[in-house]
């Protein structure tokens, strides 16, 4: 059993409208050292398999045809045991 941890974030030549009005509403609550903010997706997916080459392939098509909107996100991830 492998288990993959999946961030899934707004490419950096892409605005980030959510981030932009959380931004705005830190800096209206005081929080005025806050620069920038982005938002993204954290995932945890448990694969059935012992295989890291497969289970790396599998996750890759997961992430290309449904976590991810490869047009305007980026995505990584982590296997571990």
């Amino acid at each position: 059993m492998l288990k993959a941890t999946v961030y899934v974030t707004i490419k950096q030549s892409v605005l980030d409208v959510q981030g932009t009005a959380v931004q705005g509403a830190l800096h209206s609550m005081g929080f005025d050292e806050v620069d920038k903010v982005r938002i993204g997706k954290y995932l945890e997916v448990e694969l059935n398999t012992d295989n890291r080459a497969a289970a790396e392939e599998r996750l890759k098509a997961m992430c290309e045809k449904l976590l991810a909107n490869t047009v305007i996100e980026d995505y990584r991830y982590e296997l571990s045991e």
